[in-house]
């Protein structure tokens, strides 16, 4: 059986190296050289295809990613070295056949990638973040950090935003706590989402946000864009990057969230805080007068996300635990926490409301709560059970809410 890897081969030799060869004139080089391996050994005309396919995609696209990238159905993909390439579906992992011809093919390949977002990555920076143009989250790790090999990983992301319809329909939370939810961002309240990794955070902000009143000037700020809010004319999006080669240029989230605060926002929503960011997010945002801000965190619980967010603030400014919990009590209004359950699936778990502050410690009241019927068809029933009405309602009622 022909092997692409030899093809690959023929097809570079008979490129010109001293200048850009075209689309057009790649795929004729390709179609050659299977017509010549064709005189030596039959290939079908699917196979010919399949080939070619893989061929062009290893010299213009993201070679054998190419294929995982474009089908919907993969939620994540990851590589460990040339020869590991596993990816996600449906909730389960499976390992493809497929493999990089080499180490040097493969690193190409993470240059390409981290090349079009203006980063970079090599052996004395051998870590990054980027993101794909379809805003797929990218992580890469390379030698020597990387032992065998380099290592990257792509969560991807659907082409269209992920509604809070679809989201209902799916069963991550009842209808009833969506327009629930509605209702608070209308009001402006101050949300925090939290979950584990792979939770769904960056989805259900991403959903919640299509709940803010579309004639407000929005703000966004990331590491790396994906948020994909939509139908907001007055809408600047933020992001963050890293210093270059030579230590210089960096433009942190703090300093996006320090800059956005001057840029008359009716909302900033930060797509996740992870250090002394955290400051600029809880004092000067959500503290200033800019009500309705979002952000997401990692947690295991709502009350983990508030021991969290006390850490981080301490990260960056000298205050006593106290009075950091005091000025999270007075800016942090909701925190929604979603996990993912035993048979994968993506749900909301507990809405929780923060009350104020008592006795050093942040006090905190649930509203909604996941609670599970058992299981049907492997699938995991129940839903969001409400346990108590909100009970800070000021801005609910400025809103025109009556009947809360």
């Amino acid at each position: 059986m022909i092997k692409s890897e030899l093809l690959y081969e023929k097809v570079m030799l008979r490129l010109d190296m001293t200048r850009e060869t075209g689309e057009e004139e790649l795929q004729e080089i390709i179609l050659t050289v299977l017509e010549e391996a064709a005189e030596e050994e039959f290939l079908p005309l699917n196979e010919k295809i399949r080939i070619s396919r893989e061929l062009f995609n290893a010299f213009r696209r993201l070679d054998i990613l190419q294929d995982l990238i474009e089908d919907e159905s993969i939620t994540e993909i990851m590589v460990n070295g040339t020869e590991n390439i596993f990816y996600e579906k449906g909730g389960r992992l499976y390992r493809t056949d497929r493999h990089f011809i080499s180490e040097e093919r493969l690193c190409d390949v993470i240059q390409q990638i981290v090349g079009e977002t203006n980063r970079y990555v090599n052996e004395s920076s051998p870590v990054v973040d980027a993101r794909l143009k379809d805003g797929s989250r990218v992580n890469v790790v390379l030698k020597p950090v990387a032992v065998n090999g380099p290592i990257m990983t792509i969560r991807k992301f659907p082409s269209e935003a992920v509604t809070m319809e679809q989201l209902i329909r799916w069963g991550s939370l009842t209808r009833e706590a969506a327009e629930f939810v509605e209702r608070l961002v209308e009001a402006k309240y101050n949300i925090f989402v939290s979950g584990g990794t792979g939770a769904g955070k960056t989805t259900f902000l991403n959903a919640m946000s299509d709940y803010i009143p579309k004639e407000e000037r929005i703000i966004t700020i990331e590491d790396n864009a994906e948020l994909q809010i939509h139908g907001v004319e007055n809408l600047v999006r933020l992001e963050a990057r890293g210093a270059n080669p030579e230590g210089e240029g960096a433009v942190t989230i703090r300093d996006l969230i320090r800059s956005a605060l001057r840029m008359r926002p009716d909302r900033i929503i930060v797509g996740e805080v992870r250090g002394e960011e955290t400051v600029d997010m809880i004092s000067s945002a959500m503290l200033n007068g800019h009500s309705g801000s979002m952000s997401t965190g990692h947690a295991n619980n709502p009350i983990d996300m508030l021991h969290r967010l006390e850490t981080m603030m301490m990260m960056g400014i000298d205050l006593p635990l106290q009075a950091i919990q005091r000025q999270i009590a007075s800016a942090l209004d909701i925190i929604i926490h979603l996990g993912r359950l035993r048979d994968k699936s993506r749900r909301v778990l507990q809405i929780e409301e923060v009350l104020g502050y008592s006795d050093g410690r942040i006090i905190t009241g649930t509203l909604y709560e996941f609670r599970e019927e058992g299981m049907k068809n492997e699938k995991i029933e129940g839903g969001l059970v409400k346990v108590s009405d909100i009970k800070n309602t000021e801005k609910l009622m400025a809103a025109g809410y009556k009947n809360i």
